[in-house]
């Protein structure tokens, strides 16, 4: 907790400038740059902390040794996507955002965080850490692209909010984004379920 307090405290204190800048006037653009930024904040949290899920978390417990490892695992994954969510609001709030828009802005960076997070701790406990750098960043670009092409082809309203649109997200967000969770929760399973190095 202490180590994601400062990082979430240094990410929202990188938000403080943007309140001297002009409101944006293409939204898409910063929209995907944020949450860019955003995704990189949440894998390069979650390789700070990764190494953690090797302590022996709830030893004092009576759970097993593969559910105690799950289960600290899984607070790594809720620290990595709550301090993300952190970060997300106060960027959000100082790029001036509709309100609409900082909310989506909010659920996609939550969503990147906890897959990128699972992901990255399952994949590192089952291959080791060759490659888990390249799969993780590619789990956040599909998000991320996603989420831009949604916005790019719905578009945004008149005071700069995000427009609903169910078929198009059904198509442009909700395959990639529940494949991407999906994928990631298998590797969590899989990977924290292996012995500690």
């Amino acid at each position: 907790m202490a180590r994601s307090a400062l990082w979430a405290t240094a990410g929202c204190s990188a938000a403080v400038p943007l309140l001297l800048a002009p409101a944006p006037e293409a939204p898409l653009l910063t929209f995907t740059i944020d949450l860019s930024l955003l995704a990189a904040f949440a894998i390069a949290l979650s390789f700070h902390l990764a190494p953690l899920s090797d302590e022996p978390w709830f030893s004092g417990t009576e759970l097993g040794g593969g559910a105690r490892s799950m289960a600290g695992g899984a607070v790594l994954v809720v620290t990595v996507a709550g301090s993300t969510g952190l970060v997300a609001l106060a960027t959000s709030v100082a790029l001036r955002y509709d309100a609409s828009l900082q909310y989506l802005q909010l659920l996609s960076s939550l969503d990147i965080a906890g897959a990128a997070a699972a992901l990255i701790l399952g994949w590192r406990r089952w291959w080791g850490p060759r490659g888990v750098g390249v799969a993780a960043a590619l789990l956040g670009a599909m998000c991320v692209w996603a989420v831009w092409r949604y916005l790019d082809v719905a578009g945004f309203t008149v005071s700069g909010g995000w427009v609903v649109d169910g078929r198009r997200l059904r198509s442009l967000i909700l395959p990639y984004n529940l494949g991407a969770t999906l994928v990631a929760g298998w590797v969590f399973v899989v990977g924290m379920r292996r012995p500690a190095p």
